[in-house]
């Protein structure tokens, strides 16, 4: 061997020596992990965006406020905040790319992110053991998965709730919702909470989701909720009940069709019966009251159930002083809208997770996992009850096994504002749940 071939071999060999003990040490990280103290958390938010259905860009929209905030102060316990959003497209194939992309850019989780396809973006979140933290909650994967944190009780406690609000005042109830996979379970979530009240099941009525005609459900919804003569009932007492639910109720949950429906229910009560109307946040929501004319629009007076504290309590200072300083003037961010707020709170969770590694401790989607299913109870400013996902936490609802938060609260649109419901605090749903038939 001559002399340069030996100096060239020796001099690889003290480079990848070099190079070994610097990664032993700590010396730098990966591009795209997460490093110690001074790295970067690489995360991704997904939502469907510009289509014919539900669009919550909001979601993506509060990340990137998130993001540009706890940069600003220094990141999370030192280590620099990277969001990474996704439109989910409201289809199978875009919510699985959306969790293909999460995968390539090794994000530590998916945060406040909202999708109808569980089974298309769960799959590969845990064959790489990324966790889903504080989705939307509108399948059944968010609630049985081991790797989702659900920060609300998602779609079956507002179901139950709603059939709990309208159980105390209704004589027939019918239920509009969308004809597609999700949809199918919100009968049987709804009469859970009419059961609870002694109510019979509500009608189903199934509507296309993108539909831009509801007049046939709108007229099939007035029909199932006609006046019956109810107080006719032999007992006294039910008599006496029966006679104090002479109204007929519609709920419709449509997401963003809502209001569409709504419009066509209207026209088609040409007896001016003004059956009571309800819906779910997410469906309905203070800026859509605000656009269909405030104290005159046609929502005055609808039921609504949601998550959270209404809208105006001041638990939501925080986060609306942070859409008004780093949301940059983006109008899909309102701090009204209970996927931005869900969104929030998801944040804050992963924010007090992130905390409890040490400084210099290397970050991954597992461990962060782990951190999740053995922590203390995660606090959220009020917003919700104190979290933990542990497995004494879990809950045996059927179907929905992860459901760790069951509160719902109960909402009224009252002179234009969405304000808490006389009379109706905050209730636990859990127990009606367990109740329940199956209902994924």
């Amino acid at each position: 061997m001559t002399d340069r071939r030996r100096a060239a071999t020796l001099s690889r060999t003290l480079l990848a020596t070099a190079m070994g003990a610097c990664l032993v040490a700590g010396c730098g990280v990966l591009p795209g992990g997460s490093g110690g103290s001074g790295g970067t958390l690489t995360v991704m938010t997904f939502a469907p965006e510009d289509t014919k259905a539900t669009n919550m860009p909001g979601m993506p929209g509060m990340a990137k406020a998130y993001e540009r905030w706890v940069n600003a102060k220094g990141g999370i316990n030192g280590r620099k905040l990277r969001v990474l959003t996704c439109n989910e497209k409201n289809t199978p194939t875009g919510a699985a790319d959306c969790a293909r992309k999460a995968i390539s850019e090794k994000a530590v989780a998916v945060v406040g992110s909202y999708s109808q396809h569980g089974r298309t973006f769960m799959a590969p979140l845990e064959a790489e053991g990324i966790p889903f933290i504080g989705g939307y909650g509108v399948t059944s994967e968010e609630f049985q998965s081991t790797l989702s944190y659900p920060v609300n009780g998602g779609q079956p406690v507002l179901l139950a709730g709603a059939g709990h609000q309208l159980g105390r005042v209704c004589s027939q109830v019918a239920l509009v919702r969308p004809d597609t996979l999700a949809g199918d379970s919100m009968p049987v979530l709804l009469n859970a909470g009419l059961k609870a009240n002694k109510m019979a099941d509500a009608s189903d009525i199934r509507a296309a989701e993108d539909s831009a005609d509801f007049a046939p459900q709108a007229r099939e919804a007035l029909s199932d909720t006609a006046p019956t003569g109810a107080a006719s009932a032999k007992d006294s007492k039910d008599a006496k009940d029966a006679k104090e639910k002479v109204k007929g109720c519609v709920t419709a949950v449509l997401g963003e069709r809502t209001e569409t429906f709504f419009d066509a229910f209207r026209r088609a009560d040409t007896q001016n019966r003004k059956p009571q109307i309800s819906s779910v946040l997410g469906s309905v929501s203070q800026s859509l009251v605000d656009r269909t004319g405030g104290k005159e629009s046609p929502f005055e007076g609808a039921f609504l159930t949601s998550w959270y504290p209404v809208a105006g309590d001041p638990l939501w200072e925080p986060m609306r002083k942070v859409i008004s300083e780093y949301a940059f003037g983006d109008d899909t961010v309102d701090p009204d809208d209970s996927g931005a707020q869900t969104t929030w709170i998801a944040y804050t969770v992963l924010s007090e997770i992130v905390k409890r590694f040490k400084a210099d401790e290397d970050i991954t989607a597992r461990k962060v996992g782990r951190m999740l299913n053995q922590s203390q109870a995660v606090k959220t400013g009020g917003l919700t009850p104190d979290l933990s996902w542990r497995y004494q936490d879990m809950r045996a609802v059927a179907g929905f096994p992860r459901i760790v938060n069951g509160r719902v609260t109960f909402q009224i649109v009252q002179s234009g504002r969405l304000v808490a419901q006389e009379g109706e605090g905050s209730l636990d749903m859990t127990a009606t749940l367990e109740q329940a038939p199956r209902a994924a």
